[in-house]
């Protein structure tokens, strides 16, 4: 049988086959695009001429595109719908595939071209994004053990071999822990306090499960568990579903990721060592706007005191509320969101039941097409003949303002059972100029789907990450380089998340939600007296919002910032946190057994301090638009999209911020804007 992977993708825009793929084509493909990249590299580096930038600099980013569009098209079937089959080719392919890496970042011979062009890069004559190109691929080779001597470049390979093995452990115990856990409401007691919304959407994701009539449940997904914790009058559930939900990984189970994170943390240390850094967190924030701990400790600190400050405010209204329902049981973590639920409704007549009616899935797709559309000049042209990897995925072209291609746009909106929590975007195909490519850039969320026949409705949490999302999606649309290596988000951490953080504040502008915030029975716009009670209550949770996130933050660096693994991650995430004063019935946004962030790969290691590094950047580049009086100013939105969205990497971020904004940001916006900003 012929395997599609290793034909021609003859699919539209160059899409593979989906519907003819199985599990085991991928092994195969696999090594045919290992065996073709590796000829590829070896032909670079043994060639008789001299290095050019363009014999080797170029050559290499345009190297291994069968392998590219492999592990592009690999990894979203992993995370978004993954089998039992697919996870156990995973596993067998993250050894080889980061064997393969370090094979092309340590060659000798290669790295000797490209040193060689970098040592004399001021003399040669390349343009501003060559240069860029140039530095960023000798810096990729640095940090992957090039320069090492010979003996620590094994160890470095074993260890990052390793290292890939656990990380697809790790991401694999938290999907079962995550899509093994239901917690069923079986009669009208256990859906007290529920509104007919989470009822539908609990009653969706029963039948997803095969589950009989009259079944509710409740998973861990967020879009659903959350509103379950936020509503529902049965402390008893709340409590089941809360230690579920913190306890994913923390068990002595199938699932248990404790002695992951600890071997994790070890080998991450000892990659530091290798590098000749004392700890992880140093060498990872050597490639960071921040640069160093003390920087972002500097700015988790800014915000943590603020925060424990305004948390203790809301602590004295949610105990108000308790006392309002007689409640006289301590102020546990599960408790928090139902009377936080109950102080907001009474001190801003503000019900959520009331507003999610007005926030339908399908209307806020086409509130960020629009926004997109005024700022950019995007067009965005539904394709349901272009079938994704599952029936949820939406394709759409996306067209220039002179209807010329831009790219292509998929969404996969809903939680399955096959699909990894939490959103996030990520490419099928990065922007290329010298390649002649376009983007295909992916969205995925994990909404609760609404019950049949009806939309899903969001929550107002949920509205930001659909525009979070693809904020992130722009940046790879929007892509406008030469260099693949340079393009959409592969910049710098503590940068990727301004563009997504930045489209977030177009979802709140009251002209955006007159338009498109219209109740899903009556068609009804949003009313002027609920947007104001909205807009009032914005601020209200945020120091519980902000704690939760910082801790995690805080927690992270710490991990990091080990010269050793704790022996135990748990009593060592609670030392931590006691340490900083984290109130008990706060908790973190996630823990270090089912962190993805930190250990389903290196990507935001060290880093998930970027959110906030990030948000100081949007909420200062957001005020360009307020300053120009018009949150869609045509000259500012240009500016925009010429100096960070189409750049990438092509240019330095402090330099490209500067460009944008014409100096460096400020953080008080960011303070001003969660509401800790100290008179």
């Amino acid at each position: 049988m012929s395997n599609p992977l290793m034909q021609p993708w003859t699919g539209a825009h160059g899409l593979p086959p989906f519907d003819a793929l199985q599990a085991e084509h991928f092994a195969p493909a696999f090594q045919a695009a290992l065996a073709q990249h590796l000829a590829e590299i070896e032909a670079i580096a043994s060639q008789a001429e001299p290095p050019s930038f363009d014999n080797t600099v170029a050559a290499l980013d345009a190297s291994g595109r069968a392998l590219t569009q492999l592990e592009h098209l690999f990894y979203t079937l992993a995370a978004s719908a993954t089998s039992p089959a697919l996870q156990a080719a995973q596993r067998e392919l993250a050894g080889p595939l980061a064997a393969h890496s370090s094979a092309v970042f340590m060659h000798q011979g290669l790295f000797r071209r490209v040193d060689s062009l970098y040592q004399q890069r001021a003399g040669l004559g390349l343009t501003a994004e060559q240069v860029r190109l140039l530095e960023r691929m000798h810096l990729d080779f640095q940090r992957a053990g090039a320069q090492l001597a010979p003996q620590a470049r094994a160890r470095y390979a074993e260890v990052m071999t390793q290292l890939a093995k656990l990380n697809t452990r790790f991401a694999q115990n938290v999907l079962a822990a995550e899509s093994d856990y239901q917690l069923r409401l079986t009669d009208e007691a256990d859906l007290a306090g529920l509104p007919d919304f989470v009822r539908a959407a609990a009653r969706q994701a029963a039948l997803d499960r095969g589950l009989d009539a009259g079944v509710h449940v409740i998973t861990l997904s967020r879009s659903l568990i959350v509103p379950f914790l936020t509503f529902s009058a049965r402390r008893d559930l709340r409590e089941q579903a809360w230690r579920a939900w913190v306890g994913r990984g923390d068990d002595t189970g199938a699932t248990d990721n404790r002695d992951i994170c600890r071997d994790i943390l070890a080998l991450r240390a000892e990659q530091a060592r290798l590098h000749g850094h004392a700890c992880y967190a140093d060498y990872a924030l050597e490639d960071t706007m921040a640069r160093s701990q003390q920087a972002v400790l500097g700015l988790l600190e800014r915000v943590w005191h603020p925060a424990l400050a305004a948390q203790a405010r809301e602590r004295e209204a949610v105990q108000g509320a308790m006392a309002a329902a007689g409640a006289n049981h301590p102020l546990e973590a599960w408790d928090w969101r139902y009377y936080a639920e109950q102080a907001r409704r009474a001190r801003f007549d503000l019900d959520e039941a009331e507003v999610k009616p007005y926030f339908a899935l399908e209307r806020m797709v086409a509130a960020m097409f629009d926004c997109a559309s005024r700022l950019f000049g995007l067009q965005f042209k539904a394709r349901p003949d272009i079938a994704g990897y599952h029936p949820d995925v939406r394709t759409y072209e996306v067209l220039n303002a002179d209807g010329s291609l831009r790219g292509l746009f998929m969404q996969d909106n809903f939680a399955r059972p096959t699909k990894r929590s939490g959103a996030w975007m990520n490419p099928l195909r990065n922007q290329s100029r010298a390649l002649g490519a376009t983007p295909i850039i992916l969205n995925n969320n994990n909404f609760a789907r609404g019950a049949a026949g009806e939309p899903t409705l969001l929550s107002f949490d949920d509205v930001r990450t659909l525009f979070h999302e693809f904020g992130h999606g722009l940046h790879g649309l929007l892509s406008d380089v030469a260099y693949e290596r340079l393009a959409g988000t592969q910049v710098l951490r503590d940068f990727v998340e301004l563009p997504s953080q930045l489209y977030e504040h177009w979802m709140a502008e009251p002209s955006v939600l007159k338009q498109f915030a219209r109740h899903w029975q009556t068609d009804e716009p949003l009313p002027d007296a609920l947007l104001a009670k909205l807009q009032a209550a914005r601020q209200f949770g945020q120091g519980y919002e902000t704690l939760r996130y910082t801790a995690s933050a805080l927690v992270d660096l710490a991990a990091h910032a080990l010269p050793e693994a704790p022996a135990d991650v748990v009593a060592f995430e609670r030392d931590t946190l006691a340490t900083w004063g984290l109130p008990a019935e706060v908790g973190m946004n996630h823990r270090l057994t089912h962190f993805q962030h930190l250990f389903s790969s290196a990507g935001y290691a060290a880093g998930y301090y970027v959110y906030l590094w990030a948000e100081v950047l949007d909420c200062d580049a957001f005020d360009a638009f307020v300053e120009a009086g018009d949150a869609f100013d045509p000259e500012v939105a240009a500016r925009l999209r010429a100096c960070i969205l189409s750049a990438g990497n092509s240019r330095e971020p402090g330099e490209a911020f500067r460009a944008f904004r014409g100096r460096d940001p400020v953080v008080e916006p960011m303070l001003k804007d969660r509401g800790l900003l100290l008179n």
